[in-house]
């Protein structure tokens, strides 16, 4: 796994109040297929090169004929999530955009560059057209530091992707929602009332799971049903989350969409479950529920001692 920061420039908008992910997914979608697709096939289901195209591996991402393991879904988890503000921070003049990318995925990583760059010039609803000026890679993951491993017009020399290394469950630990969290359970979304980290916990344990064996050639988690059960022990201590709605343009139905998602946090206490606690602090990096890609369902853990002190 491996983070980057990619650093525009020429926004001559502000931004407030807007969550762009939707419109940067979009129009990074569109470029990656114009720059990689030689078919030119309008599905690229159909095509002969499906199972060998970054464009397809990045944004359908097939699983291998005859494999059973998606209950309900036709394709992979993506192998990258996109990080932006939610909402939108005033901008003057630059824009900046993150980007996870997970296992295999690691090894498009100049095509992805090379598309978003192409994306910005022709315009990203709502900043108009931009220039790619730089790129900044997490390293080493985890800590905090930006290194640059692009700047125009020079190569793009990136660095190994690396573990995420983990902290040790403290006493109490705050589970901050940062964008909007889609959870399905039984065909619906759950509710801010109904929400618990149990819900959370369920859902990163099977994403990373699967992101794992698709993208990293790992085994899946043989014990789900044990570590399921281990999440409907683990001690609520607070909550205060609320259902947020917004609106987004699909540029394939030509219409806007209603969405929505929770915001606020959770206080747990995970220091009995070390098993949970790894794959909770993994999930800050992979995000989880619906809409992922476009940078939705990203948290945070705000970690604490009994007394209350921040770590």
């Amino acid at each position: 796994m491996a983070r980057y920061r990619l650093a525009f420039t020429g926004c001559k908008v502000r931004a407030r109040g807007v969550f762009s992910g939707s419109a940067w997914r979009g129009a990074f979608g569109h470029a990656l297929k114009r720059l990689v697709c030689v078919t030119r096939n309008e599905r690229c289901d159909e095509c002969l090169l499906y199972r060998s195209c970054v464009y397809p591996y990045v944004f359908e991402t097939p699983p291998a004929p005859g494999e059973h393991l998606l209950k309900n879904a036709s394709a992979a988890p993506h192998p990258f999530v996109l990080t932006l503000p939610f909402p939108a921070r005033d901008t003057d003049g630059d824009v900046e955009l993150g980007i996870t990318l997970f296992g295999k995925g690691n090894a498009q990583l100049a095509y992805l560059v090379y598309a978003f760059r192409q994306a910005a010039e022709e315009g990203v609803r709502p900043y108009g057209p931009l220039k790619l000026e730089r790129v900044f890679q997490e390293q080493p993951l985890g800590a905090g530091e930006w290194k640059s491993i692009f700047v125009a017009p020079s190569q793009l020399i990136p660095y190994a992707p690396t573990p995420v290394p983990a902290a040790p469950p403290p006493a109490i630990t705050r589970i901050v929602l940062e964008t909007p969290l889609r959870l399905r359970h039984e065909d619906r979304y759950v509710a801010a009332e109904q929400c618990a980290a149990g819900d959370l916990l369920r859902n990163v344990i099977r994403r990373i799971s699967l992101l794992s064996y698709f993208h990293a050639g790992e085994s899946l988690v043989e014990d789900f049903p044990a570590l399921t059960e281990q999440t409907r022990q683990v001690p609520m201590l607070e909550k205060e989350v609320v259902w947020r709605d917004w609106t987004r343009f699909s540029g394939r139905q030509q219409t806007k969409l209603k969405m929505g998602g929770l915001l606020g946090w959770m206080v747990a206490d995970f220091r009995a479950f070390p098993d949970l606690w790894r794959f909770l602090w993994l999930g800050q990096y992979t995000h989880v529920g619906k809409g992922t890609s476009m940078g939705l369902g990203r948290y945070r853990l705000e970690l604490a001692d009994s007394q209350g002190g921040r770590g």
